[in-house]
């Protein structure tokens, strides 16, 4: 354990740097929204304290053996506590500093790509709330407070995605992301109710102790609550079957798409099922499932890619696909194999949209063979990046995408799940096909032009918004290049604190790598014959076969379904007994009280009428009813 006086220190700085991007987002957008560079300051020096706050955590305590807990009670009713507070240990404190790392730079990127847009300070505000509302949720303590988190991460991607809500499409897609991942969310909350009626806490440290969960549940009930909580992760994460909404997701910008599919939202979910795997790992049905489903994600994902023309939309297909990778080592057991790919893909990914965006903003266009035709290729730092990045996204040695691809490969051939290993290795080789697929459509177009393009998204060029852009795509490309060496120390490091974490490495075998290797030359000779030779025509042998063209275009028709589901179970089953419903029971209620009432109201009004016949008839009826009723009783 550290000492005592280290504990308040360490809870005051991780206070801090999750209390910044929160004051910032107030201020931005209550203050300082129409004062753009006003706000883009107070939104990049709050992600700045966080990523120089995480990185001193991280040096801090890189020698901790127990995770530190700091909590208090938040609400109490009756004998029921629920407490709220900071969790720290390997596992939140690498995802700390990856998320405010990513969240800084792609801060610093969007200077330039947002230049000029009239959201420019809403835009930073709501940044500074992805921000936050992310990081907070990577150091809870409880499910209940990750949940909460959680949730406002989903209601911060829903304001991005739907920036520019005055595009009838990008409304449309904020609100299909916010429905499909609330319906697994749903899911997630019965499970989390479920855990609180049984073990009566939602404390992580306590769901990650086999022991103490085995003695107060039964295996049924860990398959349940387990299978529940995964479907909240296959929401978050856009996996089969609710993985068509991450696509559409792009009509945001594009920074807000490199931060989206790197270190937040789709990675959250990735995140709880390596932060509860102690838990999942109790039930092997539910690790079956995970497998089976991220297995299926990858490779319906890479066929959608091989297919697609918008450069966005073929790197947010690789992102379900290299995240049903990562739930595949996962459900296969290894921990750190998964967590690994975590961090490394958020690098390389967050390169690989940030050099989409700089073609975006130079070609006005998210069309890759436009791209090339514009002269994309002579966007020499996008285009070196990309490659980079490319190279890490399909496993290229020395790349850091290289080491945390063969760790799965190597846990999936351990594990005993041969068929598993085998969907992975077809699933890379198609991974590395559509990557440089992409790569040679731009760097050999057809009727390419000859200058470069200089074209922004908003019309007019800005030196200092490219000098900005270039030197985090550079950065990016530093780290996807070195962070693979880091392997064996940040193993050691995640394994240092115990539990199911330090399950180790798979075991070593030299014929893998070099087999990867061949796979993925296959792959990219493959893609050049077909995209990038001289006499290519640029069409896929995908695209030769109408019908699987067509399959893969329309994303195996699971949009079609969702459509179909709606349209005949809600819309003309559900929706339509509520309107007749609506209309016959209460409508027909309301109405017929009111009827009533004025029926009544003309009876009075006829009594009413001042005519003295009928009153002294009525008197003579109540004189006559009283004798009779005297007279009877008598």
């Amino acid at each position: 354990m550290p000492p005592a006086t280290q504990l308040p220190m360490s809870l005051m700085v991780t206070a801090a740097a999750l209390l910044l991007p929160l004051l910032a987002f107030a201020i931005i957008m209550l203050a300082t929204r129409s004062h753009h560079r006003l706000s883009a300051a107070i939104s990049i020096a709050a992600a700045g304290f966080s990523t120089l706050a995480a990185v001193y955590l991280l040096i801090q305590h890189w020698q901790m053996q127990t995770p530190l807990v700091f909590q208090t009670t938040w609400l109490v009713s009756g004998q029921m506590a629920i407490p709220i507070g900071i969790l720290l240990d390997p596992l939140s404190l690498l995802m700390f500093t990856v998320v405010a790392a990513i969240s800084l730079l792609v801060q610093i990127y969007s200077l330039g790509y947002m230049a000029g847009d009239p959201g420019f300070g809403r835009y930073f505000g709501c940044m500074s709330l992805f921000a936050w509302a992310m990081l907070t949720l990577t150091v809870s303590s409880s499910l209940l407070q990750l949940y909460i988190f959680w949730e406002l991460v989903g209601l911060a991607s829903y304001l991005l995605i739907g920036f520019w809500f005055e595009r009838f499409s990008a409304s449309e897609a904020g609100k299909k992301a916010f429905v499909m991942t609330r319906t697994g969310d749903v899911a997630f909350l019965l499970g989390l109710v479920l855990l609180w009626l049984q073990l009566g806490t939602l404390d992580i440290p306590v769901l990650t102790d086999p022991l103490a969960v085995e003695a107060q549940l039964s295996p049924g009930m860990i398959t349940l609550t387990a299978l529940l909580i995964f479907t909240g992760i296959i929401g978050k994460s856009a996996q089969f079957p609710l993985l068509t909404w991450l696509p559409d997701a792009m009509e945001g910008p594009t920074p807000v798409s490199a931060l989206l599919h790197s270190a937040t939202m789709v990675a959250a979910g990735v995140f709880l099922f390596v932060r509860l795997l102690g838990f999942f790992s109790l039930s092997p049905m539910a690790m079956t499932v995970c497998l089976t489903i991220g297995t299926i994600s990858m490779l319906l994902a890479s066929t959608m890619a091989m297919v697609a023309r918008d450069i966005k939309q073929v790197w947010a297909f690789s992102t379900i696909s290299q995240l049903g990778f990562m739930l595949m080592g996962l459900g296969a057991g290894g921990l750190f194999a998964g967590a690994f790919h975590l961090i490394t893909h958020a690098g390389f990914k967050a390169l690989l949209f940030l050099c989409a965006g700089v073609f975006i903003h130079h070609c006005g266009t998210n069309d890759m063979f436009e791209i090339g035709r514009q002269g994309g290729r002579r966007l020499r730092s996008a285009v070196v990046c990309s490659i980079v990045g490319a190279g890490a996204l399909s496993g290229l040695p020395p790349l850091s995408g290289f080491f945390s691809k063969e760790l799965i490969l190597g846990h999936l051939l351990d594990s005993g799940h041969p068929v598993a290993f085998l969907a992975a290795a077809a699933g890379a080789f198609l991974t590395t096909y559509y990557s440089f697929r992409l790569i040679f459509i731009i760097l050999f177009p057809r009727d390419a032009t000859d200058a470069p393009p200089t074209k922004s998204h908003d019309g007019h060029p800005h030196a200092w918004g490219e000098l900005s852009m270039n030197a985090v795509l550079w950065c990016l490309a530093g780290v996807t290049a070195v962070l693979g060496f880091f392997q064996t120390p940040l193993h050691d490091f995640l394994a240092r604190a115990g539990g199911a974490v330090a399950a180790g490495m798979p075991d070593h075998h030299s014929w893998l790598p070099v087999a990867a290797c061949i796979l993925a030359a296959v792959a990219i000779f493959q893609a050049w014959f077909e995209f990038g030779r001289k006499k290519a025509r640029q069409i896929g042998w995908v695209e030769r076969i109408p019908l699987l063209a067509d399959l893969f275009g329309q994303r195996w028709y699971l949009d079609r379904f969702y459509r179909m589901v709606l349209d005949t179970l809600i819309y003309r089953g559900v929706s339509r007994l509520f309107t007749a419903n609506d209309r016959r029971v209460i409508d027909g209620a309301v109405d017929g009280l009111g009827r009533s009432t004025a029926g009544l109201g003309r009876v009075v009004a006829w009594l009413h009428s001042g005519m003295i016949q009928y009153r002294l008839m009525v008197m003579f009826a109540a004189v006559i009813g009283l004798l009779l009723f005297i007279g009877w009783g008598g």
